[in-house]
Order: C-alpha cells, then sequence, then structure tokens
C-alpha cells in the first residue's frame, strides 16, 4: 500500500482541516481510504430491523407542507411539516439560543431556502413520543435537500459513521471520502492478495472492498467489504506469525538436554500430590522441546489452579540437572516473591540453589546475587523486570519462563532472550481461550494447554449477595472451623475512586467479627511482613484474611471455603476468576460472593458471567471480547493486533481461513519470492519488520 496523495488536493480540505486529520493518523488520501467507519446506520426509510438501525432514529423523505417560525423567551423555533408518497406527515423542530442582542443575520435563512413549499427533504433525527401511536413530531439532527446529489451519502442508505475528533462532522468527513474515492489514490491501489487465495475465498478485489466498506450499496456489500478486509489483516498477521516460527524451527541451539532424574525423581516423590494426566502430557510436550536440537518457543495455558506452575518447575530442574541455569519472570513482586516461596518449599530437600531478584532487593543482596549469576552457583532465579537490566550476567542461561505473559509486552521477553545467544522460551498464561484463536494470538508459538483440575477440587458456588448476607456466610462457615478471605480492591481511599480500603475496613471488620482472628494482607507490606502473615493464615492461627487483590496469586490453603470480593464491579474477569481459585482446594463445599455497588452494564456482565460459569476458557474467551485482545494480550505496545475491520470473535472463521491459507502458503513458497507474493511480502514487511526487530523478511 503506497501513500499516494495529499489530503489538501481535496476541495475544501485546507491547513486548518488537514491538521484536524493527522490527529486521526491521517496524512495521506491512502491514509483517508483505510480509516474505516466504526459503524452504521441504516436510514432506509421503513426497513427492516437490523445491527445498523435503531427505533430511536426516524428517517423521513418528504414534501413540504408548510413551514412556521415560533419566537420563544429563550429560543426560537423553526418548524416544518412534511408528508411523504404513503401519505404519512410528520411535525419537524429546530431551536435556536435567542440573542438577547439583534441578530445580524436571520438564523433560520439557509433552512428556508431547503424547506420551500413542495420542496422534497430528508429528514433524520428523533421521534419525541414514541409511545404515542399518533406521534408525527421529531426533533431533528441532519436534514439533506433531495435534489441535491450528495445527498445520498447520507441519507436512504447504509450510512457510515466514523470515529473522530472535534472540529470535524460525519457530513464532512463523508464528503471528504467521496471525493477520495474518485481520486488515483484508489484507482491505484495495489492488490495485495494472491490471485490465488482471492478467487479460492471468492473475496473482493481491493478496491471494490474499499468502496464497499465506505459507502455499501447494502448489508450484502457491507458484509463482502468486511470478510475481506478482515480476512486481509489476518492473514497478514498470521503469516508473520508463521515466518516467526520457522525461522526459530531452522535455528540450531547447540546445547542439549539428559534426562537424568537426578533432581526430578525427588521433586515428584515428595510433592504429596500425583500429576494429573494433561501435566503429565504438557511436561512430555516441554521435555521433547528442551531435547530438540531447535530452541523451544511454547506457551502453556491452563485455568485457574490446574498446575501450570509445578510444570514450569520441571521444565527448570531439567535445566538445572544438566548444569544449565533457569530463570522465571513474573510482571510484579508479590508474585514473584509468591513463585520464590513455592519453589523453596519444593525444592527444600534437594539442594537446588534459588534467588530472588526484584526492585526491592538490597543493594548487598543483590550484588551477591549478580555475583552467583555470573559465576553459575544460582541454578534457578526468580525475579521481575530486574532480570532483563544490563547489570544481570548469566553463566549459562539455557530456559526462562515468563508467567502472566500478557502482562509483557513483544520487545521485554525479546530483552530476556538476548541475555544469551541460544535460548528455551516457555511462556505461561492463566487467561486460557479457546486453541484456534490462540493460534491466531501466539501464532509463533507451540501451544500446550492444561484442560484437567487436580482431582479433589470442589466445584465453586458463585453468587452475589449483600454485604450483610456474605458476612452471615463467613460467620458460619468459620464457626464450622473453616476459613475466609475477604478482598478489597485498594489499600488506601482516593478521591477518584470510592472503592473501600483495607486498612479502614480491617478495623470496622474486627467489630463485626470479634469472635474470630482477622489478619491483614497487602503489597505495601514489607516481604516479611507478608510472609508472616501468610503463614499464620496457612496453619490455621487466622481465621479471616483481608486483603487487596495481592492474595490472587500463590496463597493456597485448602481449609479455605469462602471468598468474599468487595466491589467485585471494579475488578476484571480474569481477577475474579483467579481470587475464586482461591478456595475450593479441599474436600469442603466453597462459595464465592460477589458484592457489588452501583454496576454499570459492563460491569454487570462481567459479575453475571462469573456467577454462571467456572470454566476458565470461556471467562478469557469472554474477557478478550470486553477488553478486546491488545489489552488482554500486552500487545499493543508492538501494534500487531490492532484490527480495523477484523474481529477476533465475530469473524472466527475468517480467522480459520487466515491460518489454513497462511499454512498452504508458506508451505508452498516460504520465503514469499514468487511474483504472485511480492506486493504481499511488501506490505508485511512495512507493517511488521520494524515494530518486531524479530523477524527477518528481507
Amino acid at each position: 500500500m503506497t501513500s499516494t496523495g495529499t489530503l489538501q488536493r481535496l476541495k475544501g480540505l485546507g491547513p486548518a482541516k488537514a491538521k484536524l486529520f493527522e490527529k486521526l493518523g491521517i496524512s495521506t488520501l491512502t491514509d483517508l481510504l483505510h480509516y474505516y467507519p466504526r459503524t452504521y446506520q441504516d436510514r432506509r426509510p421503513d426497513e427492516k430491523p437490523n445491527d445498523y438501525n435503531s427505533n430511536s432514529l426516524t428517517v423521513f423523505k418528504g414534501r413540504v407542507l408548510r413551514t412556521q417560525e415560533i419566537p420563544a423567551r429563550s429560543v426560537l423555533i423553526f418548524k416544518a411539516f412534511l408528508e411523504n408518497e404513503q401519505g404519512r406527515q410528520i411535525e419537524c423542530t429546530w431551536f435556536k439560543k435567542r440573542s438577547f442582542g439583534r441578530f445580524r443575520f436571520d438564523p433560520f435563512g439557509p433552512m428556508k431556502k431547503d424547506f420551500k413549499l413542495n420542496a422534497e427533504v430528508w429528514v433524520i433525527g428523533r421521534q419525541e413520543d414514541r409511545n404515542n401511536f399518533f406521534g408525527n413530531k421529531i426533533t431533528v439532527e441532519e436534514y439533506y435537500p433531495a435534489a441535491d446529489p450528495l445527498s445520498a451519502l447520507h441519507a436512504g442508505r447504509l450510512t457510515p459513521i466514523y470515529s473522530l475528533t472535534e472540529g470535524l462532522t460525519n457530513k464532512q468527513f463523508r464528503l471528504f471520502m467521496h471525493e477520495a474515492l474518485q481520486t488515483e489514490a484508489l484507482q491505484t491501489e495495489p492488490e495485495i492478495l494472491p490471485p490465488a487465495l482471492l478467487a479460492k475465498r471468492k473475496l473482493l478485489g481491493s478496491t471494490q472492498a474499499l468502496r464497499g466498506i465506505h459507502f455499501p450499496a447494502g448489508l450484502a456489500e457491507l458484509d463482502a467489504a468486511k470478510a475481506r478486509l478482515a480476512y486481509e489483516e489476518f492473514l497478514l498477521l498470521a503469516t508473520a506469525w508463521g515466518i516467526k516460527r520457522t525461522q526459530t524451527k531452522i535455528l540450531e541451539k547447540g546445547y542439549s538436554y539428559e534426562i537424568k532424574r537426578t533432581l526430578l525423581t525427588p521433586l515428584r516423590q515428595n510433592l504429596g500430590f500425583q500429576f494429573t494426566n494433561s501435566q503429565k502430557h504438557v511436561i512430555n510436550e516441554i521435555f521433547r522441546d528442551l531435547q530438540s536440537p531447535r530452541p523451544m518457543n511454547r506457551l502453556l495455558q491452563g485455568d485457574v489452579g490446574s498446575g501450570k506452575t509445578v510444570v514450569a518447575l520441571c521444565a527448570m530442574l531439567l535445566a538445572a540437572e544438566n548444569g544449565y541455569q533457569a530463570a522465571l519472570m513474573a510482571p510484579t513482586e508479590i508474585l514473584a516473591e509468591q513463585h520464590f516461596i513455592t519453589f523453596e518449599k519444593m525444592l527444600k530437600a534437594l539442594g537446588v540453589k534459588t534467588a530472588i531478584l526484584t526492585s526491592s532487593t538490597k543493594a548487598a543482596a543483590k550484588r551477591k546475587i549478580l555475583k552467583e549469576l555470573q559465576d553459575g552457583t544460582i541454578q534457578i532465579i526468580v525475579g521481575t523486570h530486574s532480570l532483563i537490566q544490563e547489570d544481570v550476567k548469566f553463566a549459562n542461561l539455557r530456559l526462562a519462563v515468563i508467567d502472566e505473559q500478557h502482562r509483557f509486552g513483544v520487545r521485554q521477553r525479546a530483552q530476556l532472550k538476548e541475555k544469551t545467544a541460544k535460548l528455551d522460551l516457555l511462556t505461561m498464561t492463566a487467561t486460557p481461550i479457546p486453541r484456534t484463536l490462540a493460534l491466531a494470538f501466539y501464532g509463533d508459538l507451540e501451544v500446550s494447554t492444561l484442560t484437567e483440575l487436580p482431582p479433589g477440587r470442589q466445584p465453586i458456588q458463585t453468587e452475589t449477595a449483600t454485604e450483610k448476607l456474605a458476612f452471615m456466610r463467613v460467620t458460619d462457615e468459620v464457626a464450622k472451623g473453616r476459613q475466609a478471605y475477604i478482598v478489597y480492591p485498594l489499600i488506601e481511599e482516593s478521591e477518584k475512586i470510592s472503592a473501600k480500603a483495607v486498612s479502614e475496613e480491617f478495623e470496622k471488620l474486627k467489630t463485626v467479627f470479634p469472635q474470630f482472628r482477622l489478619a491483614m494482607l497487602h503489597g505495601q507490606m514489607t516481604q516479611e511482613e507478608k510472609e508472616s502473615v501468610m503463614a499464620d493464615f496457612a496453619a490455621h492461627k487466622t481465621d479471616i484474611l483481608i486483603a487487596t487483590p495481592v492474595i490472587e496469586v500463590g496463597i493456597d490453603v485448602k481449609n479455605a471455603t469462602v471468598m468474599v470480593i468487595e466491589n467485585a464491579e471494579r475488578f476484571g474477569l480474569a481477577s475474579l476468576h483467579q481470587l475464586r481459585g482461591r478456595v475450593g482446594r479441599g474436600e469442603h463445599a466453597s462459595y464465592c460472593i460477589l458484592v457489588t455497588e452501583h454496576a454499570g452494564s459492563i460491569a454487570k456482565e462481567r459479575v453475571d458471567i462469573i456467577c454462571r460459569t467456572c470454566d476458565g476458557f470461556k471467562i478469557g474467551e469472554r474477557d478478550m471480547q470486553l477488553r478486546g485482545p491488545g489489552e488482554i494480550l500486552g500487545t499493543r505496545q508492538s501494534g500487531e493486533l490492532e484490527f480495523k475491520a477484523g474481529d477476533f470473535f465475530k469473524d472466527r472463521d475468517i480467522l480459520t481461513w487466515a491460518i489454513e491459507d497462511r499454512d498452504e502458503l508458506l508451505t508452498q513458497d516460504p520465503a514469499l519470492l514468487q511474483p504472485a507474493h511480492q506486493l504481499f511480502k511488501q506490505r508485511l514487511i512495512q507493517l511488521y519488520e520494524k515494530n518486531w526487530h524479530l523477524i527477518d523478511l528481507s
């Protein structure tokens, strides 16, 4: 796609307007053509209900019967009475604020010219009283003289609605877009899709698709235009991922692993539980990758409590068995600390040297850790972004595990890989999604999925309730000898956010539960304080733990049977699901109670979803629908999931086509050297090479 023509070639688009277009990322005619509508309004009168029309919008084409001016105290009112070909009449109203000085010009002057007797006019507005059977009054938002041929851009059709900036109207934008479609910028638009794929999928050509996305003749043309443009976006992404995966596979890592069982067997013997069949399967997949001469690049996804951490630990121990170092990078200090505590507990009897490195690590301790990483003394290191700092050097790092991978961008993951020339990479996510979506989202990775929960996990009853009823449940359960969590979203009160503060609520709850032992946990506590609180709760020295979402990960207390989440509407789906997973780990029935205040429609939907299902795959998918893939997957900074036409969920069939066709394309022409693939390759380079710094498409 070339940048053809300047915007100021368009009639009426001067320097001031050009600056407004720049705010939208539009600097050329080509940019303008590829600025797609955010939605549409079906402004065809009496059209059947569809996704683009609304009962609140009235579209009417009629002949002017008469007009009327009504002076009022604070406003001036102009009315026009119209009749259509079917004899239906409507009354249209406009308002102008009265100026207390004298009007130099008639404020309704231009309108009177358009509403002369017997003139035909399109009016678009809101009906004043829809409950009135005889209601025929509308407040007009837009009108267009039917005699003007350009009125067909705005009325009587599927009308595009664009996301704009202040100073631009959709009426203006449609006029500019219509003019741009008449220029050579459209005529010279390259067809980047290979002809064979166009024919195979029966897709529109590029110029036809652009005309159809902006000014579709009907629903069928709009759907066809969207399908073609979505397919193009998906195919470009899928192909970039595919090339990246192929290039990874041809690398020789130059080292190998042998399953010696010197550490793995003692670990399995000391765990106190059996691996699920799913865990065994995934561990075998990872071990095959590690034993391969090619670097591993694998995603491990699994629901809350499915046992991802112990699977990752097995891989790290295999590295340690072979004299290599392994690193686990977590997005937050709290999560890193939880992993470190878990590893120390599991590795206590194995003699494996572990350490943790975060921004909170004291200078003296950090110096010692850096020295022991460089001389190879430390076998397993857990940390945050601190692991990718320049002063961190490894003796023989061979395996990197990235937890909560969606919180890291492409470049951050690359920085860890740059610590050594060759590296096996295992990324983990607790936001599981169906395989087709995973292949699109993580197209350069092999995907492993934990599909089972460990035996003995109890189904969790999830419901909404008032705070009073939630606390009654807590009292009942704790009286039986069980334990409970009460989670608040913030530590301190904020002027902007009216969530309850843990520190204040802790004092109040002492009076609510005077008969029980309470403790508080939040991220501003020192590591020693947090460890002490968690140890006391695990040992049942505490009955109720009042906490922030710090307990979302890492705390596993089988006796805990109640999770109360205050201000549940303020949490994302993934967080709610993670918090719920803190209970239901023992033999007793467990409960998750969501306390909400003034939840909006989207927040209410999140809460309803959590109540309806415990299926992490369904929750993960819906979370992405609500929040968008870029936000969930941490990709906005690198740009690879910013789609204009495609929707991963609505267009899943098209996504499947793109993945299938990508595989066929790269099998036939891995380097895209064939003449029919050159324009597609150029577009691929333009989109992705500069963003990633990780892929060679030259």
